[in-house]
């Protein structure tokens, strides 16, 4: 397991002094820069201005919805976010990564759970690890893929979109998803640009007999198969 370099920035949203006190104490202590807000309007100008790596943040804050907060980060950026929740309804998570976050912890967590999956979204997000889906291999840092242990060429932007759907396997995203995770913003209301790419993917895939890795749901966007 790769380790990760130092001093991370890690940005934690969280109201509660008690939690935002032990959190902080253990990222510090695994060697990660903390930044810390204690309210909604905080941590959105904080994340704007500090430019951290991940956010860890608070579903229940007193100004504005947590799910709402990570809903506006990931309009501009993809950084990875891990969302903390008292709530453990299958509903309530399923919601949180649909809208935007990597990962959730239900309180009470284990702090060293936690910190450990910081490091975990990190390494993804910097490409540090292998993403494996069945048969299906993609390395980030290498911007190498293979199926069947054979190799898939793919352009830049093609890699891009396999890349970032692997993000989270399984979930179906949107065009205008795509378009601000790919390209960096929407395109023209016409532009078949994703489709297009999407098509090419496939073809590719179909060379090396990956028939159906890539899910599409009609009127609504693609997913990669969880396995």
């Amino acid at each position: 397991m790769n380790s990760m370099p130092e001093a991370a920035r890690i940005l934690v949203i969280e109201d509660d002094a008690d939690i935002l006190k032990v959190v902080r104490f253990e990222l510090e202590e695994a060697g990660f820069a903390v930044i810390t807000a204690v309210d909604g309007v905080t941590g959105l100008t904080t994340a704007r201005e500090e430019n951290p790596e991940l956010v860890i943040l608070d579903l229940g804050l007193p100004d504005l919805d947590g799910a709402e907060i990570a809903r506006r980060i990931r309009k501009t950026s993809d950084i990875p976010i891990i969302i903390l929740t008292a709530m453990d309804a299958i509903s309530t998570k399923v919601g949180l990564l649909e809208g935007g976050a990597d990962d959730y912890l239900t309180k009470p967590f284990e702090p060293a759970e936690l910190v450990a999956r910081v490091k975990v979204q990190l390494r993804r997000h910097r490409g540090g690890e292998v993403v494996t889906l069945g048969l299906l291999e993609i390395h980030p840092e290498k911007r190498l893929v293979r199926y069947n242990q054979k190799e898939i060429r793919l352009s830049p932007k093609e890699f891009e979109l396999l890349n970032f759907l692997a993000r989270q396997p399984g979930r179906v995203y949107n065009r205008e998803e795509i378009e601000r995770g790919v390209w960096g913003s929407d395109l023209d209301d016409n532009s078949n640009v994703v489709d297009v790419h999407m098509a090419n993917i496939r073809s590719k895939l179909r060379e090396a007999d990956g028939y159906g890795v890539i899910r599409t749901v009609r009127g609504i966007g693609y997913a990669l198969k969880s396995q």
